[in-house]
Parts: C-alpha cells; structure tokens; sequence
C-alpha cells in the first residue's frame, strides 16, 4: 500500500452510512444574510460543482450559505432528502427515487450531474490487479464479487449492459455494496474483486497499483448517471430559492465544461478547477485530477431523460422498483430551464 491510499483510506475513516455534518467555514457576520441550504454529497468529483460555486461566490450572490452533510452512496440521500433534513441531494438515477416518488415522497430530479459521455466517465469498470491476467474479457467477470455504491442505482445499469455485452446476465457476478471511497481499501484486501468505481477513486486504485481498468466506457453512451435531487420542502415551500440555487449551480456546471479537453481535466479553467477540488475534495493529490477521467456535465443542467429510462426497465426487471412511478413523474426540468434562460446560452471558454 503506497502513501497515496493511506491517506485516501484515513480520509475514508467516519464516513458511514447515516447523515454527517462536513465542515462549513464562513464567517458568521457575511452569513447573517445568507439563507442555508442543507446539501447531501458523497465525495465524488462531481460534487465539485458544488465547492466551484461556493468558491467563486456563486452561491452567495444568490443569497445562499451551503451546508453539506456526507453519505456513502446517492440512493440513502433519499430517506433524508424526502422528510426535509437536507434540501438537495448529489443523487443518482435509482430505484430508490422511484419508490420514494411511488410512496408519495415529493423528490425530484432536476439537473444533470453527471454522464458517461464520448471520452468522458462517471463510472468505471475497474478489476482488482491481481486477477488482471484471468479477467481479459467481459465473460471472465462470472462469479466476481463486483462492487457498487448502492443496489437498484444507475451504476448497476450500466454493469447489466456491460455483462450483456459478454453474453452474461446480472445475477452471473456477486454484487457488493458499499460506499465509493471504501472500494479502493477493499479492493487493496481483496474482499472484492472487481467495482463500479467513480472517479476520482478509480484513478486513486489504478495509479496505486492496486486495480486496472477493464476500458469499457464506451458500452452504455451517454448514459445518466447521477443527478441533482431536490427535497418535497424546498421544491413547493421555497422554491424562489430553489431557482436561485439553480443558477448558481448552472454557472459552476459551465465554468466545469471550461476546464474540460479531450477526455481530461485540460481545458482553460482546469487549474483553478483543480485547485478548488484538492482544498474541498476528499483527495487532495492535484495530480490525481489530472490523472483522471472526468464526467460529462451539461451546461445547461439537462438530462437524458431517453437513458434515464432505459435504466428504469432496468429496475423493473430486476425487481427493484415497489411501486409504479414513472421517469416523468419522477423529473423536475423546470429549475434548470428556468436557470438556463436566465443565464442565456452557453459560450465556452477558449
């Protein structure tokens, strides 16, 4: 084990299952005015939008003090984010959104987070170095205990395409589950063998020599991964600040495709990007984002309603989903619309 995942292991340590309080410095005279917004994230890069726009004043401007709150995986942000306790969620698209939406739980998704775009990733297939010689193909993965964050969650929609690809079915590998930062330690351990890693921790595994990547990115184009959630209570009781949130959000997503080239974090804004996710990021190695496949964002915070749909059979067939909640009653797009329009269109950066 190398110096790299001992400190990715020990910052690891105290992230668990139940709701915890991440630090939010400010200082108490600038925040009087400021309304607080409770978000839930679970360490990925892709909350980086989030710290972008605390960082750029984005969030401020809209009159908003974020306070965020640390899960292991986007579907527990559910429970929480539906009886009020955090106001939006770094979620993913799930079964857990469904039947929350199926019990009466007014939870939506609103925006883009993330996707698996043409260069770019979300999730990744990464398999444990030591199996590397034996698993050379998608039919190697039979019987591997294969990690991912949460079941019923878009990760394990992408798996079932990618085991389809190798004539292989879902239930033909062992599913694991458990949080992204605890997979590389597991995978250091063997306890698992294979895991549908989000960056940047697949790069934290791969370049610490502890798993490869399988390089198949490309079997489930575009598909949407993780999204923006918001509560029942933030949508109808205040959603003047819902929209505010929204813009600051965009802003943050557009400043992100800026700093993106070529399937890397490249682009004209990459460095201060960079530098605001080693000072707020769970990794604090800047050469590991450069390292790293970085997803795709819309600039506009829209999402792929056609994958998301497509991962909604998904759960049906595999038994996931309780209830009968479609994808259109379970999406919001008007926030992110209405930001957009408000910013006007996307010029990016060069």
């Amino acid at each position: 084990m190398n110096a790299l995942q001992r400190s990715t292991i020990r910052a690891t340590i105290g992230i668990g299952i139940a709701v915890a309080a991440l630090a939010c410095a400010a200082d108490p005279a600038q925040a009087q005015n400021l309304i607080e917004v409770k978000i839930g994230t679970n360490n990925v890069v892709s909350d980086g939008l989030f710290y972008v726009a605390e960082k750029k004043g984005w969030f401020k401007e809209q009159g908003i003090q974020p306070k965020y709150f640390v899960f292991d995986a986007g579907p527990k942000m559910i429970a929480p984010l539906g009886t009020g306790q955090i106001d939006v969620a770094s979620g993913a698209s799930s079964a857990g959104l469904f039947n929350a939406v199926s019990r009466g739980i007014n939870v939506r998704a609103v925006a883009d987070k993330g996707s698996n775009g043409p260069n770019y990733a979300y999730v990744r297939l990464i398999v444990r170095k030591q199996l590397a010689d034996k698993v050379k193909t998608i039919a190697d993965l039979r019987g591997l205990r294969i990690a991912q964050a949460a079941q019923g969650g878009s990760p394990g929609a992408l798996l079932n395409e990618i085991l389809k690809k190798g004539g292989l079915k879902y239930g033909d590998v062992q599913h694991v589950y458990m949080g992204y930062p605890t997979q590389v330690p597991a995978l250091i351990n063997g306890s698992i063998d294979s895991a549908m890693c989000a960056e940047v921790f697949c790069t934290v595994a791969i370049e610490g020599g502890s798993a490869v990547n399988m390089g198949l990115e490309d079997v489930y184009p575009n598909q949407q991964v993780a999204l923006i959630l918001y509560g029942g209570d933030f949508i109808k009781n205040k959603p003047e600040l819902a929209r505010k949130w929204m813009v600051a959000y965009i802003k943050a997503a557009r400043f992100y495709n800026d700093a993106l080239r070529d399937g890397k974090l490249a682009g004209p804004n990459a460095e201060e990007l960079i530098r605001i996710l080693t000072e707020s990021a769970l990794v604090k190695d800047p050469a590991i984002y450069r390292k790293s496949v970085p997803q795709a964002t819309h600039p506009d915070g829209k999402m792929n309603l056609e994958s998301f749909r497509r991962d909604w059979q998904f759960y049906k067939d595999q038994g996931f989903l309780e209830g009968s909640a479609t994808v259109d009653q379970a999406v919001d797009v008007s926030f992110a619309e209405a930001a957009a329009r408000a910013l006007g269109p996307y010029q990016p950066k060069k």
